[in-house]
């Protein structure tokens, strides 16, 4: 497999990448990076990239591995037999394994939604965080070992302690019987050995060893004869601590060095965890994607930008004249019948940017990286090739044809498909004719012999007319703008550009009278395809503004029609509104007359009778509102109605006869359409709430029902219009039997006399008290038709489906 790393600017783009790295680890894993052979290996990648994007913004999981140093050499001594780490690597190790511990605590909880970021901490045993706590308590965070960290260095450290103050008061004594002899009083080290400064005009005055002089001369160092047995013993006394140091650190190392895999997982998923953040903070801040990799071999590229460019021209650096602004983006499609691609147009406008960008996003997603796009199709290409730039080199004796004529040559040998070609001025530096000639052939040899999807640039008009006449290649052009004579830097698919190499020149500051000669020079046939280009170009811009303008007027006519329709389902809703309250004023006038009529009786078992009479003569009447309600005969209201059937009966349904805008009965008693299939059950749309049912389950509209318009009513309407919003559903749990049988009376008579045909109980599943409690209740409730247990998709045995008598 062979890329074109130098000419794509591949080393450049990692560096930058490397900048979000956080440990020289990461670094060094750019620095390595190339684009990955196995597509498993590069699937997984991407997806480590996906899934750290999803646990940083929608589980607000993250990592940070701020100030660590790479612990490899602390590493490799840990692989050497009774090699003792120092302080400094002790820490470095384990800084990285507190870490790599913390991060898989972080990715455990999600660790479903995440498998490859799993994949990488799941390695790292949880026991090694007691031998870092262990090591944490005995070694302080400057690399000094803590006095508790043994029992015999605690004692050691006191005693040193206790003969240094010993020491000191000693030699203060000296000092102050010394007299004038002292230069200043100040107990000071010399030699690791305790002294005082004395004048060197009285040295013979204080008896003892001298240890130096001052930089000047006139102090002289002295260990006086009284103070050296005891530095003498405060020297071995440091000598015992060293010892034991040596020890604890021994013994720390070794601790470490039981846990050397261990160790080397952590390093290493710190490692890949750095790598990864730093692939996510990039795609941040460059507003990259994840790409597909695809299987067609197809090359879909939208609103693609170029990542260093993109770092120049958005984020300018520090003291750089280059002023911030937004890139123009490039949009193309390549696939199997349409393989190549020829860019033609203006000097300077872009079209080597458009082969580079394709070449190094491809590269990016073949390396796993994200690429700076909105939509990003790539093949898993094997090889990609480019000829960009002046290569001529002096002392190889190649001239700017040569060089290009060489490197191509290359790249025909070594191409492997799938691959992708990128010809910047194909067949340019010889004769215009022979070079257009060229051109023509070296592109679809790369495309008919190597199999290649081809990019190439050119100024010559015989690859324009070799893109103009094949099926299989797409002509684009850079636009350019022939008012300020400044290209557009877009993307133009469909047609060719003209190269407008004279008006560049005068921007440029060719002088007038060259460019006036020039005109004059120019032959006229290629004046005629220049201005027929250019004329081409213009009716193609009038046309895109023509859609883009007509596209505008469409969403507001849109917009104003959507608005017409608001305000007349206003209406609709006032005037429903209205009617309702009437509808209730009247039912409730109804109520308050029968109750009254009732509360004169004496007899009890009269009035009890009168009393359920009265309900049902209410119930009646709800159904009877209700319709009323449901047949809306406003003009206003039929902007929102729909037809809908009123089965009279419904018959069994093959569930093989199901199809999606079926219209069925639910179990419910609703009727409703089906939206949506998915084995064994079907999403039914019931006005506006959605329901899964069984196939199994479902009932057809009867061929003798009755259809007629119904307006589409609020959700109140299914209920009756004097009373309070009455649930469907009961949930009993965690209700003792007592409190169950108050709730389950008051809402079966609720649903009654809310005309509800069926209601659900949820009683849980427990132990089974509460369940058998409910059953017994409904069996023995003279309102209840009958009872089962709930659909599985409705709660099964742990919710129960009672029938109302109506």
């Amino acid at each position: 497999m062979t890329y074109s790393f130098e000419r794509l600017e591949y080393a450049q783009l990692l560096e930058l990448l490397s900048r979000n790295a956080q440990t020289p680890m990461g670094v060094e894993r750019f620095a390595d990076l190339r684009p990955i052979t196995s597509r498993p290996e590069l699937d997984r990648a991407l997806a480590a990239v996906s899934e750290t994007i999803v646990l940083n913004e929608e589980k607000q999981v993250s990592w940070s591995f701020s100030g660590l140093r790479d612990p490899t050499d602390a590493v490799a001594i840990l692989k050497i037999k009774n090699a003792t780490l120092e302080p400094t690597l002790l820490l470095e190790v384990t800084r990285v394994c507190n870490q790599a511990i913390f991060a898989r605590s972080v990715v455990h909880p999600e660790k479903e939604f995440v498998p490859v970021i799993w994949s990488i901490v799941e390695v790292i045993p949880p026991q090694l965080l007691s031998t870092l706590d262990r090591i944490n308590k005995r070694l302080l965070p400057s690399g000094e070992i803590d006095d508790s960290a043994s029992p015999e260095l605690a004692s050691i450290r006191r005693e040193i302690a206790s003969q240094r103050a010993r020491l000191t008061k000693s030699l203060e004594s000296v000092m102050r019987n010394a007299g004038d002899a002292i230069q200043d009083q100040i107990v000071t080290q010399r030699n690791d050995r305790f002294v005082i400064p004395v004048k060197a005009d009285f040295r013979g005055k204080v008896g003892g060893v001298a240890h130096g002089f001052s930089s000047s001369g006139a102090t002289v160092f002295v260990e006086p004869l009284d103070a050296i047995e005891a530095n003498n013993e405060l020297q071995n006394l440091k000598g015992k601590e060293e010892r034991e140091v040596a020890r604890i650190l021994f013994e720390l190392t070794e601790s470490l060095r039981e846990q050397l895999p261990a160790i080397e997982a952590a390093v290493e998923a710190v490692s890949e965890l750095d790598f990864i953040k730093a692939k996510v903070e990039f795609a941040r801040k460059f507003r990259a994607i994840v790409p597909e990799i695809s299987e067609s071999g197809r090359l879909d590229l939208l609103e693609a930008r170029h990542p260093l460019l993109q770092a120049n021209i958005e984020q300018p650096a520090a003291g750089s004249k280059v002023e911030s602004r937004e890139i123009v983006p490039s949009s193309f499609t390549l696939t199997g019948h349409k393989p190549v691609m020829i860019i033609s147009g203006a000097n300077a406008g872009g079209k080597t940017v458009v082969l580079k960008t394709a070449g190094l996003l491809s590269l990016m997603a073949i390396s796993g990286l994200p690429v700076p796009a909105k939509v990003a199709t790539i093949p898993f290409y094997r090889s990609v090739l480019a000829d960009i730039g002046d290569h001529q080199s002096l002392s190889a004796n190649l001239s700017t044809f040569s060089s290009h004529m060489s490197n191509i040559a290359g790249m025909m040998q070594e191409c492997v498909s799938p691959s992708l070609v990128l010809l910047d001025e194909a067949g340019t530096g010889t004769d215009p004719e022979e070079g257009s000639a060229l051109g023509v052939a070296i592109v679809d040899h790369f495309r008919r012999v190597c199999g290649s999807q081809v990019i190439a640039s050119t100024h010559y008009r015989g690859l324009k007319i070799y893109a103009a006449n094949d099926p299989g290649v797409v002509n684009a052009s850079v636009e350019f703008d022939e008012k300020t004579l400044q290209p557009t830097y877009k993307l133009l698919l469909g047609l060719a550009g003209a190269s407008s190499g004279i008006q560049i020149a005068s921007r440029f500051g060719i002088k007038p009278e060259v460019i006036e000669h020039a005109r004059e020079n120019l032959e006229i046939s290629a004046q005629e395809a220049e201005t027929y280009l250019r004329k081409l170009s213009d009716e193609t811009k009038q046309a895109e503004d023509l859609r883009i303008a007509l596209e505008e007027e469409r969403e507001a006519v849109a917009m104003k029609y959507a608005g017409l329709e608001v305000e007349a389902v206003k209406k609709e809703k006032v005037r429903q509104k209205e009617f309702e309250k009437t509808l209730a004023e009247t039912v409730e006038s109804f109520d308050r007359q029968s109750k009254a009529f009732l509360a004169g009786l004496e007899d009890k078992a009269l009035k009890n009778k009168l009393e359920k009479e009265r309900s049902a003569r209410k119930a009646e009447l709800n159904r009877s509102v209700l319709s009323k309600v449901q047949n809306p005969r406003s003009s206003v209201g039929n902007v929102t109605s729909q037809a809908e059937t009123r089965p009279v009966a419904g018959v069994p349904l093959d569930p093989d006869s199901i199809a999606i805008g079926s219209s069925v009965i639910t179990t419910f008693g609703n009727i409703g359409t089906v939206e949506k299939l998915d084995k064994e059950t079907a999403e039914v749309l019931v006005g506006g709430m959605r329901l899964r049912q069984k196939l199994a389950d479902l009932q057809a509209v009867a061929p003798q029902a009755e259809t007629r318009p119904v307006g589409r009513v609020s959700n109140q309407l299914s209920k009756p219009i004097d009373s309070p919003d009455v649930p469907a559903e009961l949930n009993l749990i965690g209700k003792t039997t007592a409190e169950a049988d108050y709730e389950l009376d008051r809402f079966i008579d609720e649903a009654y006399m809310a005309s509800l045909p069926r209601v659900r109980i949820i009683h849980g599943f427990g132990t089974g008290a509460l369940k058998n409690f409910v059953h017994h209740f409904l069996k023995n409730h003279d309102l209840v038709e009958r009872f089962a247990f709930a659909s599985p998709d409705q709660g099964g045995n742990g919710a129960t489906i009672a029938e109302i008598k109506l």
